[in-house]
């Protein structure tokens, strides 16, 4: 007889099961989408500008391993998977700047061109809960290019500092992101850059400005 807890355990990793490959199936068709983009020879209409969104990121500061709001001013698109995607755009371009407190070297170069730190971020509608009240919100997939990793420095602070002020820019700029998951180049990875756990699901409650968890 199966007993309560191996059918909670069997339950959780069904669910974990699903979710990963619903993951895997949304990159592949997000890859086709931008090959068909680019096959085509239709003139695409220029979309008009939207006006500039102040929005708040939180940069490290590696001196004191705390997470310090800067505010912004970008002008983001209305899908929230690309907004969500210019602002950590924006936030990792950040740790480049000069006399950042979260230096990252580039991620290299591929056609003359700086290869982009994230390849893609969409977001997954969470199951409903079973008093069918509260709204469990989205989770934030994060596919880090393999470029990014393999260029980030190496080091349980620096890069659990870069996955905290990923997951609270996004939290703080849309609340209804409540769970964030990472890959690295398309794939589940263990871990960042050989510290920082990449196989969990991580809670974007449980960021914020002024420290880590």
């Amino acid at each position: 007889m199966i007993s309560r807890a191996e059918r909670i355990l069997f339950v959780g990793m069904l669910i974990a099961a699903v979710t990963m490959a619903a993951i895997l199936i949304r990159l592949r068709e997000r890859a086709q989408d931008r090959l068909h983009a680019v096959q085509s020879s239709t003139p695409l209409v220029e979309a008009v500008e939207a006006p500039p969104t102040a929005v708040t990121l939180l940069i490290p500061n590696d001196a004191d391993n705390s997470l310090q709001e800067t505010q912004r001013s970008l002008h983001l698109p209305p899908d929230d998977s690309a907004r969500a995607r210019v602002l950590l755009e924006t936030l990792l371009e950040s740790f480049r700047e000069p006399n950042s407190t979260h230096p990252i070297a580039g991620a290299g170069s591929r056609d003359g061109a700086r290869s982009p730190d994230i390849d893609e971020v969409f977001l997954i509608p969470l199951p409903q809960a079973r008093d069918g009240l509260s709204n469990p919100g989205k989770m934030a997939v994060v596919d880090f290019s393999a470029a990014f990793a393999q260029a980030h420095p190496s080091g349980i602070e620096p890069e659990t500092l870069t996955l905290l002020s990923i997951i609270g820019t996004l939290h703080a700029n849309l609340p209804a992101i409540t769970q964030v998951r990472f890959l690295v180049d398309g794939q589940p990875h263990d871990t960042l850059s050989g510290h920082a756990d990449l196989t969990r699901v991580y809670l974007a409650s449980n960021t914020g400005s002024g420290g880590g968890q």
